[in-house]
């Protein structure tokens, strides 16, 4: 967009310093991942010869097993043979996780708010413009060594901690030379006829190549105008310009300048193909010194197709939305690792990621509301176009070091003995992030529809000043992050102990800029218009330009979605941990943390007297300075139902803070529903107390059980309150509740069939299953709400996860059926006496079969959704009965991939 107008740089080093030292942004928090317990863990008894998938499940008990807090782990080996492609995706196999639009994660019930997302322990700031988190289907499975879902806090973990703390772990350098590539292609149920419109010559690619962007020209002309392209704006700043028709004619050179070649056509598509790579080495020196790297990238391109029926609940059968999309999404991602092992005790990495995450949406929304009913057989049409381009850049470098005869005997360190097992473990991360819309456009059409269905019969583009709308939105992230911790063990006949401590800095500034203008036409003879015909035909240049049609572009000088946001961290921490006899672990921790945020108000156009940045008397500033403390118990037993087992307790408190977004005074829209939601600078962070407890069994023939429960005290919690809004659609404010509560309880188990029946030994069954009960006392700060006691806003009474799983006897051949289910959740309470909207739960059933004809090579075949679920969400309607408001129908998916690896 205008670099001219406004460079980062320079915006960040004209905010001073007393207001907010922040001008520069980062997030980072400690390893989510739990400290690691140093002492004995007691063996399994018999060695089991597993197959490749539950070999793979069993795997992870021993990490989980090591945790001071409960921490759920899935690694590399499982995803690739359950057969996940994202991460989102494989997240949901682990106990009383979810995801929303196969995107983001719920853990417990509990949203995205709740949840924070690490990249190697680092925090990575989120492309989306809606989310508070990053979405994680954007990280491939082909760079993770594994997942973690952390439920319980610790104190080497930002004390932004909800209930949920995933971290991804990226692969890190071979330990010998390894190359791997697979392709692949799939289709989905609902593939046919794609919509689509002529774009740009690098869509292939995922890049706008210039054709949809702000042009120039209308760029030049901002400034020229002062951001007003009216007749007397144009007459007052142009010189050039003397004449009422001169400054009409210039007004319609301008409206050339927006890109209108978008009539839809309906083409026939592609199915979806991709290809992956990765490769590496390890070279080991004659000192035993190693040094290695890998490197891998991928291409993924699809297309699909998605039909959204939104209906009113006072007049179902006349007031609706009918809206057909397709979307293009291309997805590129690339890896490099180095590292250099000094020994095996100390060791260097780098780790850079690059992500580029693309959708073009072409849709056609027919629309009827209470002006234009269907049994009037008359209604509106909307044509969009929105093509937004995500980009994640991170460059990371973190270091392992710990003191051991070894070590010292190398550095000529021997006086240092007594610190033997002294432990440093330390990062930097620098993290970019942009999303860019070079358009987001819409096309108004009035339509003649048959009265009883709906169906649209004709069209034509309207007749008004604003009959098209253009949006360019532009958002940056910049992140700087840094940490390091300390950890030194000791060690008696009877006891096992550590002491560790750490600091971590993070600061994070975002610059969000939107721009939006209408073109349109009045006095139009429509004998000589055609506005029958597509956008394409009716916005040629030669009508455009023409003065008969009264052509016209309109700059939204008003524009108040624009906004600038920094924050930044530091904290402290400190963890003791003990543990006697093998018997009884504690830990006790503490951590102090100073936080604060800048928000300022930001209109790009704004020019002459009114100033673009509210500053300085206007920044909406906060600080927050607290102490956050956690204790963890840990009973472990031999032989108590099983060969090892464990009781777990934990005690902590921390807090949620507000997303930047959602303390601006913009406002933002969910792509799924279409829900307007507005920021609100006075929102407030919420502080949680979490009680948890959990009994896990391991027993030695691989089968694990596992039972936990929990309760959480929300004060000031973070929620959605529902705001009045015209023509139907949805609007919600973030604001604070007074108070709520989460109590709930989770069971967990990997068991083999051949355990019950001996024909069975090929198949083994893994699940958990999530129950929860939540509430919201609503407060006095929300807009009339229907109900003052609620539950929490996407909070699931259930959900379920089971595997089935195969392994051949040979190891050729290895399966799996995923069954997932969440319960009914709060979308957004009603207010004013209507009542509250729904999600409805969503049954994934999914299908992977793997074949290994030998053993570099593997066939995969899956299928997703085989159940054929639509997405739903359900309102009570004056009769009682539960009605569908919103259906979101996505269709099956089907893949097929070979993959060689050595």
């Amino acid at each position: 967009m205008k670099s001219n107008r406004l460079n980062l740089g320079v915006l960040l080093a004209a905010f001073p310093l007393s207001a907010l030292s922040l001008a520069i942004s980062s997030v980072v928090y400690a390893q989510g991942d739990g400290s690691t317990y140093n002492g004995p863990v007691n063996p399994m008894e018999e060695m089991v010869v597993l197959g490749r998938v539950r070999s793979a499940a069993t795997d992870t008990i021993v990490q989980r097993m090591e945790m001071d807090v409960a921490v759920d782990i899935i690694n590399e080996e499982q995803i690739s043979r359950i057969g996940d492609t994202n991460v989102a995706d494989a997240l949901q196999r682990l106990p009383g996780v979810t995801t929303v639009d196969d995107k983001f994660v719920y853990v417990r019930g509990l949203g995205e708010r709740y949840l924070s997302s690490t990249l190697n322990g680092a925090m990575v700031p989120s492309p989306d413009l809606t989310r508070n988190v990053i979405p994680l289907d954007i990280f491939p499975t082909s760079i993770v060594e594994s997942l973690s879902v952390q439920k319980a806090y610790s104190a080497d973990m930002s004390a932004n901690f909800g209930g949920g703390s995933v971290d991804i772990t990226t692969k890190g350098i071979p330990n010998a030379p390894t190359f791997e590539i697979e392709v692949g292609v799939g289709s989905t149920s609902n593939a046919g006829d794609f919509l689509s419109y002529n774009g740009g010559d690098d869509d292939v690619w995922g890049k706008d190549d210039g054709t949809r962007s702000m042009s120039p020209v209308i760029d030049n002309a901002l400034d020229l105008y002062l951001g007003d392209f009216s007749e007397d704006s144009i007459l007052k700043n142009d010189p050039g310009v003397s004449t009422r028709e001169e400054a009409a004619q210039v007004q319609r050179e301008l409206t050339t300048e927006l890109y209108r070649d978008l009539t839809i056509q309906e083409e026939s598509g592609s199915p979806d193909y991709g290809v992956k790579v990765n490769g590496g080495t390890l070279h080991t020196f004659v000192n035993g010194m190693e040094i290695g790297f890998l490197a891998g990238a991928s291409y993924i391109n699809k297309w699909r197709n998605e039909s959204q029926e939104i209906r009113n609940v006072a007049d179902p059968e006349n007031q609706a939305r009918f809206k057909s999309s397709s979307t293009n999404s291309v997805d590129i991602t690339g890896n490099l690792s180095f590292g250099f092992l000094f020994n095996e005790d100390n060791s260097i990495e780098t780790t850079s990621l690059y992500i580029r995450n693309t959708d073009d949406e072409t849709a056609i929304e027919n629309i009827f509301n209470e002006n234009r009913l269907i049994s009037d057989g008359i209604g509106f049409r909307d044509y969009t176009y929105e093509y937004e381009q995500r980009e994640l850049i991170v460059n990371q470098i973190h270091g392992k070091h710990v003191l051991t005869e070894e070590t010292r005997d190398s550095l000529n360190l021997g006086f240092l003995s007594f610190l033997d097992g002294l432990s440093a473990d330390w990062y930097y991360s620098d993290a970019e992030v942009s999303t860019k819309k070079p358009s987001e456009v819409t096309f108004e059409a009035d339509t003649v529809a048959d009265k009883v269905s709906g169906e649209v019969l004709s069209s034509t583009i309207q007749v008004k000043p604003n009959v098209g709308n253009y949006r360019y939105t532009d958002l940056v992230d910049y992140v700087d992050s840094t940490g390091v911790e300390f950890g030194l063990p000791f060690e008696t006949d009877s006891l096992v102990m550590s002491v560790k401590g750490g600091w971590e800095y993070w600061k994070k500034a975002r610059v969000y800029e939107q721009i939006e203008f209408s073109m349109g036409m009045d006095n139009v003879d429509r004998d000589a218009l055609p506005l029958e015909q597509g956008p394409t035909e009716v916005f040629s240049d030669d009508n455009v330009l023409n003065p008969d049609f009264d052509f016209s572009i309109i700059s939204r000088n008003t524009n108040s979605n624009s906004y600038i946001a920094a924050n930044k961290l530091n904290a402290y921490f400190g963890e003791f941990d003990v543990t006697w006899n093998d018997f009884v672990r504690v830990t006790l921790g503490g951590r102090w943390e100073d936080f604060k945020l800048a928000t300022l108000d930001w209109n790009p156009l704004a020019y002459g007297s009114s100033s673009q940045i509210s500053y300085p008397d206007d920044i909406g500033t906060r600080s927050e300075e607290d102490t956050f403390y956690t204790a963890a118990t840990t009973l472990m037993f031999s032989d108590f139902w099983a060969e090892d087992f464990q009781l777990r307790f934990n005690l902590a408190e921390t807090a949620v803070r507000p997303d930047l977004r959602e303390v601006s005074p913009s406002s933002f829209e969910d792509p799924l529903t279409d829900l307007l939601v507005f920021g609100n600078p006075d929102v407030l962070s919420s502080s949680i107390k979490h009680y948890d407890i959990r009994a896990e069994w391991f027993f030695g023939n691989g089968n694990n059980f596992t039972w936990s429960a929990f309760h959480k005290d929300v004060t000031d919690p973070i929620e959605l309150f529902s705001l009045p809004i015209s023509d139907g659609g949805l609007a919600a404010e973030v604001e604070n509740g007074e108070r709520g509560s989460i109590t709930g309880s989770e069971i967990e188990g990997l068991i083999s069939l051949g355990n019950v029946l001996d024909v069975l030994d090929p198949f083994f069954l893994q699940g958990n299953i999530t129950v929860l009960e939540s509430e919201l006392e609503v407060g006095d700060k929300a807009n009339a709400p229907t109900n003052l006691k609620r539950e929490m806003n996407g909070a699931s009474p259930y959900s379920v996860n089971f595997i089935v799983g195969f392994d051949s006897a040979d190891s050729m051949h290895a399966a799996t059926l995923s069954y997932n289910v969440f319960g009914e959740r709060l979308f957004i309470a009603g207010r004013n006496g209507a009542t509250d909207i729904y999600e409805s739960p969503f049954h994934s059933l999914n299908f992977t079969y793997s074949f290994y004809p030998i053993e570099a090579l593997t066939i995969k075949l899956k299928m997703k959704n085989l159940l054929d679920q639509s997405t739903t969400y359900t309102r009570e309607d004056y009769t009682g009965a539960d009605m569908d408001i919103i259906d979101i129908d996505k269709g099956q998916e089907y893949s097929l991939s070979f993959q060689y690896k050595y």
